[in-house]
């Protein structure tokens, strides 16, 4: 005949556990923030109990129940079982009441000499995949024929059978095992966190009223919440359990699911990182910060320099390609060996205006806008070849205007398109149609896909925005005045549309960057000219502008002036946690001798000078880095010489 049982819950846990947590074959563990208890066999049979312990009141297991488990599961091999818990007979192998977990499968038994003619009933959830290194907390109601298992609060998984649970199960002289069956086989191996016996109904209720269902907390073992005491004086602090953690010291090591919740000390960087199962993750680390510039290398060049692209060929190395203005003997390409530039190969080239490095597939590109001579080369990196070989033109520009200043390259819906920018040759005709390319695929050339009218374009960039794709031009001359509008297209219906215009002042570039979730279009405005009005004493010193994209405008607005000198670049770079803009100065209305400025991010401010650099007809900045530092290189439009600048930090 069933009795009434208190309706408290029996933390089973605490009853093999000691206040201190101290006990020989017990490991208390930390992971993912939280403690458990990991067993050996030695102590199998220390981790019982007699039943009488906490029936006091009554010798019938309760014929309705819940048990509720936290629990971190390492591996467990096919065709194993390791035990959570067990009601075993004193005096026989008998296991009144046990639960056991295979891989994807989780099991209770009970036993009734009633109900089965003495054989034990399972019950068995399949589809539980709990040998995934993480918490989870599970709760197994128990009703007659109707059993009920929730693993992390998730959709319960309901199971009957012909058998319910005894009304009657008597427990007298039989124990409570922790982690085992008594036997070393089926020894629980994972870490349990809480074991709980409800007496009553459903738990689940109880169980899922916050928001970090995996570590649900009904009753534990007050060590597992305690934190370690703070220390007296100078006494060493002891911690009443071990840390799962590992510290690997030197060279960075891999970070895969093997090193998952690992730390890795940096020493050269005095960083902390911890491996979350596929990259390194910084818990503290000493950022890097700009302390100054000093002039690394001077890159003499074949002549003046229009532009600079430096790129990493995979398998091959780290290389920068120069612009160079004279036709002999053409435009450079420099490898970066032993820490400096050295030249590699020198490619023919038209007055070149800049080069632009791409990948479509597994193939690498290197294009050439040329002033000059109708037609941009193509050319094709292949990995491992010494030498960069031409594969294909771009299709040469109308005869009424046969120069470009560069050449933009991005992909949308799969597809690879090319703006080839176009400058005139003729005063008449500034204001012209430039002509979007798409690769073809079949015949490895770039065809006409789309015009868009232009007035003196001499950039373009494309970036993306979320899963829109969008192409901003710098229209910089119209014939009559460089104070025009600049465009910014939208990419819908297999076309670029107009999203928004932009009044410029001779505009040479628009930088594309971001800090955090804020989107950020930076104009380099070069002179202000205008064929009908007064020229004014210099109308080179001009503001250049940042723009910032107000999401729920839906246009870019205006975030700051700053004032510039016939800017023709902007370069963004980051480093440690600081980002910076450097913009080159090309001309102050009486000398190419400008300084050059580095501005700092700082907020509310905006962007703040912080470095003067001196330079002379500077026409392109480009950032890079190397396993030996932070560089900033840039070109000179008026001298055969370009520097490689290297930033200090602290």
């Amino acid at each position: 005949m069933a009795c009434a049982h208190d309706l408290r819950p029996l933390d089973i846990l605490s009853e093999v556990v000691p206040t201190s947590g101290v006990r020989s074959g017990i490991r208390m563990l930390q992971v993912q923030g939280a403690r458990g208890f990991q067993f050996s066999a030695s102590a199998r049979h220390a981790l019982s109990f007699p039943a009488s312990q906490i029936f006091l009141y009554c010798d019938l297991f309760p014929e309705e129940f819940s048990i509720i488990i936290t629990l971190r599961v390492l591996s467990v091999p096919p065709k194993k079982n390791e035990y959570i818990f067990t009601v075993m007979k004193e005096e026989s192998n008998t296991e009144l009441v046990g639960l056991r977990y295979s891989l994807n499968k989780l099991h209770f038994l009970f036993w009734s000499r009633e109900l089965s003619n003495g054989w034990q009933t399972q019950v068995t959830f399949q589809g539980i995949s709990l040998t995934d290194n993480q918490w989870h907390t599970l709760v197994l109601a128990v009703s007659g024929q109707f059993f009920s298992l929730t693993v992390d609060c998730s959709i319960p998984i309901d199971v009957v059978v012909d058998t319910p649970f005894p009304t009657s199960l008597a427990v007298k002289g039989s124990r409570f095992y922790v982690g085992s069956r008594r036997r070393r086989k089926g020894l629980f191996t994972g870490l349990l966190r809480q074991l709980v016996l409800l007496p009553g109904s459903d738990a689940t209720s109880r169980m899922c009223t916050n928001m970090n269902f995996k570590l649900a907390v009904l009753s534990i073992p007050p060590v597992l919440k305690d934190l370690p005491v703070k220390p007296v004086s100078n006494e060493v602090l002891k911690y009443p359990y071990e840390a799962d953690m590992k510290v690997t010291l030197g060279s960075q090591p891999p970070c895969t699911k093997n090193e998952k919740a690992q730390f890795w000390f940096n020493a050269s960087r005095k960083g902390l990182y911890l491996c979350d199962g596929s990259a390194w993750v910084a818990m503290l680390e000493v950022k890097e910060r700009l302390d100054y510039v000093e002039e690394y290398q001077n890159l003499m060049t074949n002549s003046e320099t229009m532009g600079i692209e430096i790129f990493i060929i995979p398998k091959v190395g780290f290389f920068a390609a120069t612009a160079n203005r004279y036709t002999s003997p053409g435009s450079a390409i420099y490898k970066w060996t032993d820490g400096k530039f050295q030249s590699y190969q020198n490619i023919p080239t038209y007055q070149a205006q800049s080069w632009r490095y791409f990948t479509i597939g597994k193939k690498a590109f290197l294009a050439v806008a040329n002033h000059r001579e109708g037609t941009s080369p193509l050319f094709f990196l292949p990995a491992g070849h010494c030498d960069i070989s031409l594969i294909a033109h771009l299709p040469p520009p109308s005869e009424a205007c046969s120069a470009r200043r560069d050449i933009a390259m991005d992909s949308m819906d799969g597809l690879h398109y090319v703006a080839p920018q176009k400058a005139p040759q003729k005063r008449d005709n500034h204001n012209i149609n430039s002509v979007i390319y798409r690769w073809n695929p079949r015949t490895g050339l770039f065809e006409a896909n789309q015009t868009i009218p232009t007035s003196g374009a001499y950039d373009w960039e494309f970036f993306t925005v979320g899963p829109y794709s969008f192409l901003v031009v710098a229209n910089t001359f119209n014939g009559t005045s460089t104070k025009i509008d600049s465009h910014i297209y939208i990419w819908l219906g297999g076309s670029f549309q107009l999203f928004q215009s932009i009044l410029t002042f001779g505009a040479a570039d628009w930088e594309v960057f971001r800090i955090g979730d804020r989107i950020f279009l930076a104009v380099a405005n070069s002179h202000s000219y205008d064929s009908g009005t007064v020229v004014p004493n210099n109308y080179y010193a001009i503001n250049s502008s940042i723009y910032e994209l107000n999401i729920t405008a839906q246009m870019f607005v205006k975030f700051q002036d700053l004032l510039t000198y016939s800017a023709l670049d902007w370069e963004f770079f980051s480093v440690g946690e600081d980002y910076f803009l450097v913009v080159a100065n090309s001309f102050d209305g009486f000398t190419f001798s400008v300084n050059s400025i580095i501005y700092r991010w700082q907020g509310y401010e905006g962007f703040v000078a912080v470095h003067r650099l001196p330079t002379f007809g500077c026409r392109d900045w480009e950032a890079f880095h190397t396993t030996a530092g932070s560089y900033l290189m840039y070109s000179s439009a008026r001298e055969p010489l370009s520097k490689v600048l290297k930033l200090k930090t602290v």
